[in-house]
């Protein structure tokens, strides 16, 4: 059954927006890249997302492409973006059946809440992994595609990053995607200076906290309203995944054509506002000047 695209997408844009256009996408099942890749396929896009769980990533890839009658959009699973290879094999078929790739979204990503205390090291590799070496491993095979395409059409070889902003301030819990995602946008403007003389265009959307999704329900702890996260943040309210859909539309789109090596932060300014709550609820400095010592992991 499709969406109803107002959950989705800004109903400003025209439909045949992305005609003949295909998006690459890591990531592609979980809630919010499955939401872009949803709108850029509304739109007029083909796709192909990419994931480990190889019945998720189907039934995402079906469900998506339910978003416009006669769209092609492939779901390519038991794909580990800590594998170059692995990713590589999923590019070749994405190149095979569908044609081409204009359009890259690397938004494979790994979280969880720990204090520095218990934080292992196995733990900290595994998402500095996911999310650096893997927006790397999914960048890296797509280049030549991404080239190509855009020597035929100056509205292709586009590149969108996700990142978050937990590293702009520092954050309780999260040393380790603060990290990671600091990484993440350091790539992203190495491959705006390096590949913008070729035509390429490499940017970073940075979520805050958005409602329904698998990583509120895992670091909120308390709902949303209970743990006051809506009540820090400027705009009195969680973001969508609509909000992110339609950044991930602009900067695809001619009206984003100028835009390279940027930060699009999508967050109604609760970076800035970013200590007045904890992710479970917590009083900062409390939850880290508690008496009992915590033995770190190895």
């Amino acid at each position: 059954m499709p969406l109803d695209p107002s959950t989705y997408v800004s109903p400003i844009y025209r439909p045949s927006l992305f005609n003949g256009k295909v998006v690459f996408c890591t990531g592609g099942n979980g809630t919010i890249c499955s939401a872009q890749v949803r709108a850029l396929v509304h739109l007029g896009a083909n796709a192909c997302i990419v994931g480990r769980n190889p019945d998720k990533t189907a039934s995402a890839a079906a469900d998506i492409a339910t978003a416009r009658p006669g769209s092609k959009v492939l779901g390519i699973g038991s794909v580990d973006v800590r594998d170059v290879s692995s990713v590589g094999a999923a590019v070749d078929r994405c190149i095979q059946e569908l044609g081409g790739i204009d359009f890259l979204i690397a938004g494979a990503a790994g979280n969880f809440l720990s204090p520095l205390s218990t934080l292992s090291p196995n733990a900290f590799k595994s998402v500095m992994d996911i999310d650096v070496l893997g927006s790397f491993n999914a960048l890296k095979p797509c280049l030549p595609h991404l080239l190509s395409s855009r020597s035929r059409s100056p509205s292709s070889g586009r590149v969108i990053f996700i990142s978050a902003t937990f590293h702009y301030t520092g954050h309780p819990l999260q040393s380790h995607v603060a990290a990671a995602k600091a990484a993440v946008d350091a790539l992203a403007a190495s491959v705006a200076i390096e590949y913008g003389p070729r035509g390429l265009t490499s940017n970073v959307i940075a979520p805050g906290p958005i409602a329904d999704t698998e990583g509120m329900k895992r670091l909120g702890g308390l709902s949303p309203e209970e743990g006051g996260v809506a009540r820090a943040v400027p705009l009195q309210r969680l973001g969508t995944v609509r909000d992110i859909a339609d950044a991930t539309v602009y900067l695809f789109s001619e009206a984003g054509a100028y835009v390279n090596g940027h930060v699009l932060v999508v967050d109604g300014g609760a970076w800035r506002t970013m200590g007045a709550a904890d992710p479970q609820g917590a009083v900062y400095p409390g939850l880290f000047l508690e008496e009992k010592e915590e033995k770190a992991k190895l």
